[in-house]
């Protein structure tokens, strides 16, 4: 049986170029630094990108790939999305996962869907169906599309008064 083709999923952007040889500005919108690892592969709409160099630098990255050997080069890729393959690893929590999946308490009372995960600087927050905000540091378990967490009492009350 074949292999079925894996979404990608955006993990950052390219800014300007830096400097004459083909360098970019790279902003991540993921955690996961290897994914500028050298010898990765970063997808834009269309083309495949591979990492030949990576650096940190001010609040981003400056990236070189193989093949973008100069300023012109580096230019045409502004603006570009970048994607890339899931990773593996069972220890974590993916926020295209947690899209869609049915929230419920320790308890077993069911809170509805998630709809989106917001970042923010303490803890990024799941977005209920119901408009509820739902800090990850209370997500107890994941597992097979149902998120458990276990919420101070009234939180959800915060989200049935603003209706």
């Amino acid at each position: 049986m074949a292999d079925q083709p894996t979404e990608r999923l955006e993990v950052g952007s390219i800014g300007k170029a830096h400097g004459l040889r083909g360098e970019v500005q790279v902003r991540l919108t993921t955690d996961r630094t290897e994914r500028l690892d050298p010898g990765s592969e970063l997808h834009t709409d269309g083309r495949t990108l591979v990492v030949g160099s990576s650096r940190p630098h001010q609040n981003g990255w400056l990236v070189r790939f193989e093949g973008v050997d100069d300023r012109n080069a580096a230019e045409e890729l502004r603006g570009a999305a970048l994607s890339a393959d899931p990773i593996e690893d069972p220890d974590a929590l993916w926020v295209h996962e947690l899209i869609g999946a049915t929230l419920v308490e320790t308890d077993g009372t069911e809170r509805g869907t998630v709809e989106s995960v917001q970042a923010n600087p303490a803890s990024d927050l799941l977005v209920t169906d119901s408009g509820a905000l739902v800090p990850l540091t209370f997500v107890v378990e994941f597992s097979q599309g149902v998120v458990t967490i276990n919420v101070p009492a009234g939180l959800f009350d915060l989200a049935e008064d603003g209706d």
